[in-house]
Formats: C-alpha cells, sequence, structure tokens
C-alpha cells in the first residue's frame, strides 16, 4: 500500500461521490472519522497496556535477581 496522490483522492471521491450521493457523503465521512478515532484510541489502550505489563515484568527480574544475590537472613553466620 502506497501512499495516495491529489489524483487518486480525487478519483475516490468521485466514485464516493456517484454511488453515495452528495446528502450521504457527509453522514460517511462523520462515521468513518469516529470510526477511525475509536481504532486509534483502542491501539493506543492497547500499546500502553503492553508496555505497562513488559515494564513490571522487568520489575519482577530486577527485584528476583536482587533477592537471589543477597545473602539469605537466616543463613548469616556471626
Amino acid at each position: 500500500m502506497g501512499n495516495l496522490g491529489m489524483p487518486e483522492i480525487i478519483v475516490i471521491f468521485v466514485l464516493a461521490l456517484i454511488v453515495f450521493g452528495p446528502r450521504k457523503l457527509p453522514e460517511l465521512g462523520k462515521s468513518l472519522g469516529r470510526g477511525l478515532a475509536e481504532f486509534r484510541k483502542a491501539s493506543n489502550d492497547l500499546k500502553q497496556t503492553w508496555e505497562e505489563e513488559v515494564r513490571l515484568e522487568k520489575e519482577k527480574e530486577m527485584v528476583k535477581d536482587i533477592l537471589k544475590d543477597s545473602p539469605d537472613e537466616n543463613n548469616k553466620t556471626e
């Protein structure tokens, strides 16, 4: 999927105008915009959740390594 240039956008707009008519086109644009906004929001939420889970997993690993490397309080000899 390449970038759309001005001629391609004009052709798509004219085809949409012919198929849907001038009265239905603004409603289609609004619903398409809402759909894209919801999709973008959902993907951002998923990305944030994923990054948070990865961060928590790294922190757990760090704590596990620290506890493994630290001397055990029960096995100390004085």
